[in-house]
């Protein structure tokens, strides 16, 4: 059975950082503000169907301010967004997600985020993921370790879990929707009965809590860049896996499956996948 990771608290000066990590965290305080007011003035009624136009203006908002901002601080980057696709060119670009579940945020479930990666020269090199209506935030920079709190000045630090059998493993997921879709429903239920629990914490939500250790597996069916990019960094830098289906590490295969490490190709084979591919 999985235990929870000892996670070692230290008190870190914020000049420590580099200078990539500490704007993200900059632009995810700009985003909280944005998103966090729009989610408090919504006025939802659970029994009717939500409606969409809140969260279109607040993502629209959110992905206008952290633009404005990287134009200003890092002009030359480029950066790719779900509201105003791609701008600029070059071997860095910022890929933001202003809010990750969105389908939570327009019924008032607090369970949202916004994600914010820099990709250099292909590979994630920042990631932060900020979910200020469940008072957390993930985050990791290459090389130097994946972290939870509410700032930079102080912050845990976190690790997958040591699960290596899928019979004692935990599962999240999204939902079944896409897997039924793609032909994978069967595949899927197959892991679901092969794990110890299943529990559909979903989205974002799900992959951070395979790198803080209290869940060891999650995947998602399809997904985008900008649903993944932030996450791939902090997942493998708390020691875990970030795949698509096929075995390919990367944000960038239209699909994502997260583990531990130890359960990752036992738990590609349970879902039909390819082989694992290592890039060296």
């Amino acid at each position: 059975m999985s235990a929870r990771p000892v996670i070692a608290v230290a008190w870190h000066a914020v000049a420590g950082y580099s200078d990539d990590l500490r704007l993200a965290h900059v632009l995810a305080d700009g985003a909280d503000d944005i998103t966090t007011r729009h989610f408090r003035a919504l006025e939802l009624d659970a029994r009717a169907k939500p409606d969409p136009a809140p969260v279109d203006d607040a993502e629209r908002s959110v992905e206008e301010q952290i633009r404005g901002t990287l134009k200003r601080a890092r002009p030359r980057d480029a950066i790719l967004g779900p509201e105003y696709g791609r701008t600029g060119y070059g071997q860095r670009y910022w890929i933001i997600d202003p809010i990750d579940a969105t389908d939570n945020f327009v019924r008032g479930v607090p369970v949202w985020a916004t994600l914010i990666a820099l990709m250099e020269h292909d590979e994630i090199v920042v990631g932060v993921a900020s979910a200020p209506a469940l008072n957390r935030r993930w985050w990791a920079a290459r090389g130097d370790g994946a972290w939870t709190g509410r700032n930079l000045n102080r912050a845990g630090r976190i690790q997958v879990s040591s699960v290596s059998e899928l019979a004692d493993a935990s599962l999240s997921y999204s939902g079944l929707g896409g897997w039924e879709e793609q032909g994978r429903l069967d595949r899927f239920l197959d892991l679901t009965r092969s794990v110890w629990r299943t529990r559909a914490f979903g989205d974002f939500w799900s992959h951070m809590m395979v790198a803080e250790g209290v869940v060891d597996i999650s995947a998602a069916p399809e997904a985008s860049l900008w649903d993944l990019a932030a996450l791939q960094v902090i997942v493998e830098e708390a020691g875990g896996m970030f795949t698509d289906l096929a075995g390919v590490p990367g944000p960038d295969g239209g699909s994502v499956v997260c583990t531990n490490g130890r359960l990752h190709a036992e738990t590609l084979r349970t879902l039909g996948g390819g082989r694992l591919s290592l890039r060296l």
